[in-house]
């Protein structure tokens, strides 16, 4: 979402406190729905294996490539915002073509999680569920940017669509105010999407060593 600077009001002063209770809520249910993840995948393979192996090696492949470019797309949003973030609302660079492009790009990376299982399924499953979080949460982050810029954030939300880039009305920043402490600790947050790759080989490792039974083979 844009960046909201909240002025020292009591009524603004609250929905900054709220704002923050809300991610910290988003990112419990992200955790919780994670570990639920993970112990159904590890009694779960991919139907592709046993008849189509190069085809479920390719989906594991386009998995590690998604995962790739939310790493970097997120770093690179964070460089459009860092400067202007609690100073202004962002519309420009990727902000311009979607409003959430950190949601956006963390989306790639679910689903890249889910290709690395080499299944279709687990994509849209993966996929789906952090857009069912984001959703819920994205609602009430644009009623307190319906606040913060009661003039502004109105002709965005009609212009920028929520979360489906729109390449055609991109609008690059005059000038960047980099944050390198910020574009750094984001690019460390992001990465540990790659941690997926070791745990999906270790997963495999286990179901072929009759570790871990398969329970279930999705295509």
């Amino acid at each position: 979402m844009g960046g909201m600077h909240v002025p020292n009001s009591p009524s603004r002063t609250v929905t900054h406190l709220d704002l923050h209770r809300l991610q910290r809520k988003r990112k419990r249910v992200l955790a919780v729905g994670t570990l639920v993840g993970l112990v159904l995948l590890s009694v779960t393979d991919s139907a592709w294996r046993l008849q189509w192996q190069q085809v479920h090696s390719t989906i594991q492949w386009c998995g590690l490539m998604l995962i790739l470019i939310c790493i970097l797309g997120r770093t690179w949003v964070t460089v459009y915002i860092g400067g202007l973030k609690k100073r202004a609302l962002v519309t420009k660079g990727p902000y311009s073509v979607v409003r959430n492009p950190l949601y956006f790009f963390t989306l790639l990376g679910a689903a890249g999680i889910g290709a690395l299982f080499g299944s279709l399924t687990l994509v849209a499953v993966s996929t789906g569920f952090a857009t069912v979080v984001f959703l819920s949460v994205l609602r009430q982050e644009e009623q307190f940017l319906m606040v913060a810029f009661p003039r502004e954030f109105p002709e965005y939300v009609a212009r920028v669509p929520r979360l489906l880039p729109r390449p055609s009305v991109w609008k690059d920043a005059d000038h960047l105010i980099v944050q390198p402490q910020l574009v750094r600790r984001t690019f460390l947050d992001a990465s540990l999407f790659l941690m997926a790759v070791p745990l999906a080989e270790l997963i495999d490792l286990a179901q072929n060593a009759q570790l871990l039974p398969i329970l279930l083979r999705l295509p």
